[in-house]
């Protein structure tokens, strides 16, 4: 891996992988942004990182879609230049379909699609102009395979990759690579935060997540397939590997697995 001098710019940086890319990247020199609405987190991270004086931050709400050329033009004042844009900020879910509500459902939309999606599109014409690029999105393997409790954030992740997917064909000509993570259970706060029917968090860990890949060792296996390039890489336990083969070769079989397995 070499991402030395390299500017990357990191969403949902202020915990978990987010914040475990940008620790990692820092060993190696790299001219970091990092982005999400907590800027008080953001300097934590910053100050974490092996060379500070190369990290800049810049609070971001994927929410806010409108403001996403903004945010583009001032993250090219900050270094004058980016390399690689890693889409990771999101948010889950932890609540049956029938019992949601639909501005919750709206909301995981807003966020994990339509947000990530915004901010990339206001990348493009940049890395389209110097035929040069590569855009990361950290999506999940419920973007693969759909389970119990996450209706919704499931769905947002599956239209990740249909997105990504379509775009990487389009900008391959430009020199822009396209690299979809799928993370399994890693240890982080995502199951806490997660949104329940009401859109309130759920405020406790899964025994699940709990139980997951540690983000600093999730980081080091996502940065070495983003360094080849990778179209796509499922990265997790041996469980969730073993699922996406099986939703590929044996889709019933699956079906009957995930209604027994434990997902929280």
């Amino acid at each position: 891996m070499n991402f030395m001098d390299k500017v990357v710019w990191i969403t949902g940086a202020s915990s978990g992988i987010g914040k475990a890319l940008a620790l990692e990247l820092s060993k190696q020199h790299t001219k970091i942004i990092l982005s999400s609405r907590n800027e008080e987190k953001l300097q934590e991270v910053k100050e974490q990182c092996s060379y500070p004086e190369n990290v800049k931050i810049l609070p971001l709400d994927l929410a806010d879609h409108a403001t996403m050329d903004s945010k583009v033009v001032e993250a090219l004042q900050l270094f004058g230049s980016l390399d690689i844009l890693i889409n990771n900020g999101g948010i889950s879910q932890r609540s049956l379909a029938i019992e949601t509500q639909l501005e919750v459902d709206k909301k995981l939309f807003d966020i994990n699609y339509f947000g990530t999606v915004a901010l990339t599109k206001s990348v493009l014409p940049y890395f389209t102009k110097q035929k040069s690029g590569h855009i990361v999105a950290i999506t999940s393997v419920v973007g693969k395979i759909g389970t119990p409790l996450r209706s919704s954030y499931a769905a947002s992740k599956h239209a990740l990759h249909g997105f990504f997917d379509s775009l990487r064909a389009e900008v391959f000509k430009d020199n822009i690579a396209v690299t979809l993570v799928c993370p399994g259970f890693v240890r982080t706060d995502v199951s806490k935060n997660a949104l329940t029917a009401d859109g309130t968090p759920q405020n406790k860990m899964d025994n699940a997540t709990d139980a997951g890949l540690s983000p600093e060792v999730f980081a080091k296996k996502m940065l070495k397939a983003v360094a080849a390039k990778k179209q796509e890489v499922v990265i997790g336990g041996t469980k969730e590997k073993l699922a996406v083969y099986v939703k590929r070769f044996f889709p019933v079989l699956l079906s009957k697995m995930i209604r027994k397995a434990s997902v929280t």
